[in-house]
């Protein structure tokens, strides 16, 4: 055993689990953050490509990883709230996902609009039906 698992498992569940999800979180943010800096400079600003492709690619993980570690119960519990709550938790963008539906409807671009906020949670859910499956398949 090492040093660090030692001290884990003798830290309160109470504080591992903030400590796990800050650790994720943190990451995930960057993710984000850097990924749509490099799709907007890449293919511009007129859509957000970079929410859209967050929301999706974040949904397709978030069903791989919670079907593989629920299911076949291969990761600890602070290993879950690290990846599910804390990276994914803050490199999919909803909240985002919302502003930009809305800036695209308020300005006139409706067509991009409802591709937008439609097309986000059917992918969403797509990509989440597909890690599911990716996960099984795979284990």
């Amino acid at each position: 055993m090492s040093f660090t698992v030692k001290v884990l498992d003798i830290i309160n569940p109470t504080i591992r689990a903030p400590i796990a999800i800050s650790l994720g979180a943190i990451p995930g943010a960057l993710c984000r953050y850097y990924l749509t800096l490099f799709l907007t400079s890449w293919l511009g600003n007129k859509f957000p490509f970079g929410t859209f492709l967050i929301n999706i690619t974040g949904s397709l993980v978030m069903g791989f990883f919670v079907t593989l570690t629920l299911e076949r119960a291969i990761a600890s519990p602070d290993l879950r709230l690290l990846v599910a709550v804390g990276f994914l938790g803050s490199y999919t963008t909803f909240s985002t996902y919302a502003l930009d539906t809305s800036v695209l409807l308020s300005s006139g671009n409706y067509i991009p609009g409802l591709f937008y906020g439609l097309g986000s949670a059917v992918f969403g859910l797509i990509g989440l039906q597909f890690g599911s499956w990716l996960a099984k398949w795979l284990f």
